[in-house]
């Protein structure tokens, strides 16, 4: 009989051990664990201990072996150059264990750090799998990003090589990266011993001798490497993610948890069977591209989709149901930043007509809160149900979702529904209370995390207990801020910092963001608490227009402050926005509400290093100080 939701959920949190030892069956594993759950050193806790694995050979070579060699593994779409190509478990394999070649006959090996800095290209996966097939760690830094941003992470890996290509190429322009890698290089203190550059055809690179070598050629003659067995609590990655003090945080994944929690969800979350398409619209650079372009589909034997393009503009507001519908994709996991995208050139879904989208069974959003009004646009245009989850660099999976593969749950606008199993969720309050269903408190998990979570930062352990486990004792701080209502959703409202203090009344930005993104003109928007000498804070909000909107922004304007009105109270004191071309955002599609917040009032700030145009700052600022702030800048 098929276990319900409520059934699975509660035998995670009662047997952590016998439910993920089972989950774990399916999966290759060189030598069996000790034990599933090590929980002899708290918070420190270790799953899957004395187990070895290599998460590449469960990802590629099983498949092969399994009866998967020519299934299509991979496909690589790039309309931004025009190309398409397809490997099938086979072709992949065999061009993974060649790079895995090249890499150990130039001395990497176990435990060696690899900086892969690379464009969405089948090279940046290749690279990613072939140092985990020797047991080596990567850290994959966002193609592109600036020189000292590339060499502060260079210098806390400390990585034994780099790989990287010639160039990125963005709508209308190229972006040279050997320059980047070059200056990176020059300004850390840490060196690598080699380097190895993928030759795109837009821009070639020059080579410094007896350091850089090209990848074709080294590939050429390099003799194929085998997986390495390595221990399941061994770092397969470290992946930076932004920290307060301007110095990232190096997230460590294991490797036995990891594969276990994404292996499980591909069915469970997502509903897909091995050998159906899906399609995660991210990058590898960011957490996103490693659990879901990477490594979960094949580790499920999916073939997954690897886009090289944007929601809109490459060529039009349509390539996503092109892909779709081209690729036969069951499920697309993207951003709702990507989506408001959307709705915002093409507000009736016309384009959505040229395309049959008929296999496509869902649409996941998750990297930001997904407004009401995006979820209800998306599921009118498409005809699908569109589930919202919520997850975090440090997770690698969802710690909220509404589990397709096990059983829909009733939807809850503005929630990403249940905890997933091993996911014991509280909202605690400044005293580390629980509070009562529907009030807002920080959302933290009890301890231990499920697997897949990051057992601590690289080289960073004071930081990481402080980051995390100090403020809230037996807890994981998730940084947000959020309430479980009365049946158990979780609603997350705003980072914690993202609160807002109004004349003692704490109120969360994002509620106001769900009031203003319900308005038939707004297709984005962003709240922001600016200094008030009365209030302490009063918020203050920017409005994204769809296209085609010809009406006075000052009528828009009053009504977004009415609704909120009507629908908060006065005592949220929403009384000022302004209309805005388009949202600072990051380049993953996160909107920079802090940086705006430290403009408004004149704090000091510096350019962020993941944002993705940094002229939008300027229009921010012109339309704050319209509005009687920013009046330093």
């Amino acid at each position: 009989m098929t276990q319900s939701y409520a059934e699975i959920y509660k035998r995670s949190l009662e047997d952590p051990e016998g439910y993920w030892g089972e989950a774990a069956a399916g999966l290759h594993w060189h030598k069996p664990w000790d034990r599933v759950l090590d929980s002899s050193n708290p918070p420190f806790y270790r799953w899957f201990a004395g187990a070895e694995c290599n998460t590449c050979y469960n990802a590629i070579d099983r498949h092969v072996e399994g009866g998967r060699a020519d299934q299509p593994a991979l496909i690589y779409d790039s309309p931004i150059t025009g190309a398409q190509r397809t490997f099938t478990y086979r072709e992949l394999r065999d061009a993974v264990a060649a790079f895995a070649g090249v890499l150990k006959a130039r001395g990497i090996g176990k435990g060696d750090r690899v900086i892969v800095y690379m464009p969405m290209i089948p090279e940046a996966a290749i690279a990613m799998l072939a140092i985990a097939r020797l047991g080596a760690i990567h850290s994959v830094v966002f193609g592109g990003f600036a020189a000292n941003e590339l060499a502060v992470r260079i210098e806390d890996a400390g990585p034994k090589a780099i790989v990287s290509a010639s160039c990125g190429i963005e709508p209308g322009r190229i972006i040279p990266y050997k320059p980047l890698l070059d200056e990176a290089i020059e300004l850390s203190s840490h060196k690598p011993d080699f380097c190895i550059v993928y030759q795109r055809e837009q821009v070639t690179a020059d080579l410094v001798p007896g350091r850089d070598e090209d990848w074709e050629e080294a590939v050429a003659g390099a003799a194929p490497a085998d997986c390495v067995p390595v221990a399941a609590t061994d770092p397969l990655y470290i992946l930076y993610t932004s920290g307060t003090t301007g110095q990232p945080k190096g997230v460590i994944r294991d490797n036995g948890g990891h594969m276990v929690a994404l292996h499980w969800s591909m069915k469970n979350i997502y509903g897909v069977e091995p050998g159906e398409a899906f399609w995660a619209a991210s990058d590898v650079g960011w957490v996103v591209g490693h659990s879901y372009i990477v490594y979960a589909p094949l580790l499920h034997g999916n073939t997954t989709i690897l886009f090289e393009g944007k929601p809109v503009g490459t060529p039009d507001a349509g390539v996503f149901w092109r892909v779709i519908s081209e690729h036969n994709v069951k499920v697309l996991f993207t951003a709702p930043t990507a989506f408001r995208a959307i709705k915002q050139q093409d507000p009736n879904g016309d384009l959505i007509g040229n395309y049959d989208l008929s296999g496509m069974r869902y649409l996941f959003l998750a990297g930001e809160r997904a407004d009401p009004d995006t979820i209800q646009w998306a599921a009118r245009q498409l005809n699908v149900p569109v589930i919202d989850h919520w997850w975090q660099t440090e997770t690698g999976w969802s710690i909220c979702a509404n589990p397709a593969g096990i059983e829909l749950l009733p939807v809850k606008l503005g929630s990403p529904t249940l905890p997933m199993p091993g996911w014991d969720m509280r909202v605690l309050d400044e005293n580390q209370q629980q509070v009562a269903p529907g009030e807002v408190g920080a959302l933290v998990a009890k301890l231990p995390l499920p697997p897949s979570c990051l057992p601590n930062l690289w080289n960073a352990e004071a930081r990481f207990l402080e980051s995390y486990l100090e403020e809230y004792p037996g807890h994981y701080k998730t940084g947000d801020a959020g309430f479980i209502d009365e049946d158990g959703y979780v609603f997350v409202m705003t980072r914690t910092d993202d609160v807002i203090n109004v004349a003692g009344h704490r109120l969360s930005t994002g509620g106001m963001e769900e009031v203003l993104a319900d308005h038939p003109d707004v297709a984005e928007c962003a709240v922001i608490g600016v200094a008030d000498a009365m209030k302490g804070q009063i918020p203050f909000g920017f409005l994204v227009l769809n296209a085609g909107v010809a009406r006075d922004n000052g009528e828009i304007v009053g009504e977004v402050v009415g609704m909120v009105r009507q629908r908060i109270g006065p005592v949220a004191a929403f009384k000022s926005a302004v209309v805005v071309p388009r949202l600072p955002k990051t380049r993953s599609g996160k909107i920079l509400r802090g940086t705006m917040q430290k403009i408004a009032d004149d704090e000091s700030w510096k350019m962020p290093a993941t944002i993705d145009d940094p002229a939008i700052l300027d229009e921010i600022t012109e339309a704050l100080q319209s509005a009687g702030y920013a009046k330093g800048a």
